[in-house]
């Protein structure tokens, strides 16, 4: 039978910002009560009081899995070096028979030159290319024949070493989100192998984004 209390965790759960500023003590709950009301009332189907989802918010415990938790903790004291490149571009071509071709020749092109940054997935349909911008022109040259469906420049990258058994740790890239995320930081793009996780973005939110992972490790 559904409760106000369940109802107020529902929507808590629902809303990864709200509960970040209910475990902060940032948010009016007299407010927020108000607010919830025509929610909750249309869940329970009967008019609720403000002051019983006052209560049930002051009541609310975040679930705590006390073992993940100090393995976060962990993780985050952890952090390796934090790398940050910039004057990159970001080129998404369509998936073809020849696309794989026009990869290999950018690989030889740049092979020797250890200072270039380089980023390559593929996807089902499509597939991105993230490389320093002076080889801008080459990419164009190069991939002439194939479907460029998207092209940014003026991007950069921070890049993180995790430690060791980062992907046994549940709720790892989510806390890194929902930083990123509270400080209004937009991701252009995510790569992550075993051990490292880079994000990609303008470079005018640079500062913030490496401000924000930087703080992770306190």
């Amino acid at each position: 039978m559904k409760t106000i209390a369940s109802c107020v965790e529902d929507i808590i759960i629902s809303s990864p910002f709200l509960e970040e500023a209910l475990s902060r003590n940032i948010i009016n709950y007299s407010a927020l009560a108000e607010d919830l009301n025509d929610t909750i009332s249309k869940m329970l189907r009967k008019p609720i009081k403000n002051g019983a989802i006052m209560m049930a918010l002051r009541r609310y415990n975040q679930p705590i899995n006390v073992d993940n938790s100090i393995q976060l903790k962990k993780v985050f004291k952890n952090l390796g070096d934090i790398t940050v490149r910039s004057n990159l571009s970001d080129f998404t071509f369509q998936n073809s028979k020849t696309l794989i071709n026009s990869h290999s020749k950018i690989l030889e092109k740049i092979n020797t030159n250890h200072h270039i940054f380089y980023g390559f997935t593929r996807g089902i349909l499509e597939s991105n290319i993230i490389i320093s911008s002076v080889e801008k022109d080459a990419i164009l040259k190069i991939f002439n024949n194939e479907t460029l469906i998207g092209l940014q420049d003026k991007l950069s990258a921070i890049s993180i070493n995790l430690p060791r058994g980062n992907s046994k740790i549940a709720g790892l890239y989510y806390q890194m989100f929902k930083r990123l995320a509270w400080e209004n930081v937009t991701l252009y793009e995510v790569i992550s192998t075993t051990n490292e996780f880079t994000i990609l973005v303008e470079d005018h939110l640079v500062d913030k984004a490496f401000s924000v992972i930087k703080s992770l490790k306190n």
